[in-house]
């Protein structure tokens, strides 16, 4: 066996690793010789990346269609799906990049945090747009119906949102890092969905829902 020592157990580090190896194979692998990734911590870390990094959209799309299933089935129409669902998009797109800009691995303990977002922060847009639908039902006009459904639950959805962030929040104070980690992330989906749900959500209504 061959041994190599890296100095660090990073993703793009181990990635190198790996395209190295195979490429390495590729060049010098015969019938009867061939160049095969082994175990180790660095093997092991290297295959559950790769792993979760098929998996990670995959996931993503199972949760998004079955929000999107569930919330036609409830309102039985598409621009409510896309009022509800969108922000959610917008939010899983921006928790990416705060991962990337706080060097949070993408791991197997870490790929279902973002779809843990995504249940959660639905319920926001639910509440706030189920009040809207029930206050245009009642023959108001598209303002006078977001009005009434903002003054009705739109501090309950803040008040939400904000207990939620500061409670998960004073995870990132933990000595664990896991823990800290997911303690911002989840603290920023929380108050993102909440203020997309409350900013963005209306927005959204208003170009789909003119009449």
């Amino acid at each position: 066996p061959v041994m190599v020592f890296l100095e660090d157990h990073k993703a793009d580090t181990l990635r190198r690793v790996v395209d190295a190896v195979k490429g390495f194979d590729e060049k010098h692998g015969t019938e009867k010789t061939r160049f095969r990734l082994a175990g180790g911590n660095a093997g092991v870390m290297a295959a559950t990346n790769e792993v979760v990094d098929e998996a990670q959209f995959p996931i993503l799309i199972y949760v998004y269609v079955a929000v999107a299933l569930l919330c036609f089935a409830s309102y039985r129409s598409i621009k409510a799906v896309v009022c509800i669902v969108l922000p959610l998009a917008l939010v899983s797109v921006l928790a990416h990049s705060l991962m990337h800009a706080l060097e949070i691995g993408l791991k197997t303990s870490t790929l279902p945090v973002v779809a843990l977002g995504v249940g959660e922060g639905v319920d926001y847009g639910i509440y706030l747009f189920s009040c809207f639908v029930a206050q245009r039902r009642k023959g108001l006009s598209f303002a006078e119906a977001m009005d009434a459904a903002m003054t009705q639950v739109g501090s309950a959805v803040v008040f939400t949102g904000l207990t939620l962030s500061v409670g998960v929040g004073t995870w990132a104070f933990s000595a664990l890092q896991f823990q800290a980690d997911m303690g911002i992330l989840l603290m920023f989906m929380f108050l993102m969905n909440m203020v997309f749900a409350i900013l963005l959500l209306p927005a959204i209504a208003r170009l789909l829902f003119r009449s």
